[in-house]
């Protein structure tokens, strides 16, 4: 059954609606159209480019958008920041751990001379009354006060005393140029037969000018021999010219303010190990009652 053929495109007119009506916006945009095109060729005739129109967003081509310069900016300041924090998490972390460093050091010296003080071992250090060599007395009451270091020898000594008060003057003038630090130096006989007040002076004018030289009789000067635990193997009987000899310990004995034992320094130190051995001790120093209450309390503990 044929039908009849369909046309490609039919305007469907709404009822109602004169077809003028539909038609006019269609002939209007023509007419349009047509008065552009022919303002473009004037344009391009007369040699002038025709302006390009704006783009429907108020910022403009290649600018960049308030909001992302923003936030450019607070990223700028965000690094900014940033950098400023890590280094100085790093210049915090430095002083903590230098802080507490120290302070370890310090509470082991502390312990190491508490210990040495400690409770069950022999004490080092006591009373003693002995002359110097102006003649005056010279009690363990002049300990105090002051940092001292003690050395036990005897004017006859061949070398190892020599030696000895050599390295002694090398300790102070390093602690008092290193450190400022001056402590109290104390030379006290061990062969009170001999070494007389006007013999120890004669005999210390070699040594550091700082050294006191101290004597006494024979059982005051074995009775100090004795607190500060020295070997003393003094004869004492000795008659006048008699050759003897006289074995002694070899130790520097390091004395608190309060003329409490510290420790002691053997020949295993050089002057300037001695002088840091020293040194340390100082800074960790705390007086007998502050020892006192930092065992007592909460964080006792460290101190054990």
């Amino acid at each position: 059954m044929l039908g009849r053929a369909r046309t490609p495109f039919r305007l469907r007119t709404p009822l109602g609606v004169p077809l003028r009506q539909i038609y006019r916006p269609i002939s209007i945009n023509r007419v349009l159209l047509q008065e552009q095109k022919k303002q473009e060729n004037v344009n391009a005739t007369d040699g002038v480019e025709t302006p390009k129109r704006k783009p429907l967003s108020r910022i403009p081509i290649g600018a960049i958008p308030e909001a992302n310069s923003q936030k450019i900016g607070s990223s700028g300041n965000v690094e900014f920041s940033t950098w400023k924090a890590v280094v100085l998490f790093a210049l915090v972390g430095t002083a903590v751990t230098f802080f507490f460093k120290r302070e370890k050091k310090r509470l082991e010296l502390q312990k190491e001379a508490d210990q040495n003080r400690g409770i069950g071992k022999p004490l080092v250090g006591g009373p003693f009354d002995l002359i110097d060599t102006n003649g005056e007395q010279f009690t363990q009451e002049k300990l105090k006060d002051k940092f001292s270091l003690i050395y036990f020898g005897f004017t006859h000594c061949p070398d190892i005393c020599p030696d000895e008060l050599d390295k002694l003057g090398l300790m102070l003038d390093e602690l008092k140029s290193k450190y400022n630090i001056q402590i109290q130096p104390i030379f006290i006989t061990c062969d009170p037969a001999r070494d007389t007040p006007a013999v120890i002076e004669e005999y210390l004018k070699d040594f550091h000018p700082d050294i006191i030289g101290l004597t006494g009789t024979y059982d005051k000067i074995k009775e100090c021999c004795k607190n500060f635990r020295v070997y003393f193997s003094t004869p004492r009987d000795v008659k006048a010219g008699q050759d003897y000899l006289v074995d002694h310990s070899i130790f520097f004995y390091l004395m608190d303010k309060e003329g409490e034992f510290i420790d002691v320094l053997g020949r295993q130190y050089d002057a300037s190990g001695a002088v840091e051995k020293i040194k340390g001790h100082i800074d960790a120093y705390v007086p007998r009652d502050q020892r006192n209450k930092q065992k007592n309390s909460w964080y006792g503990f460290l101190f054990k």
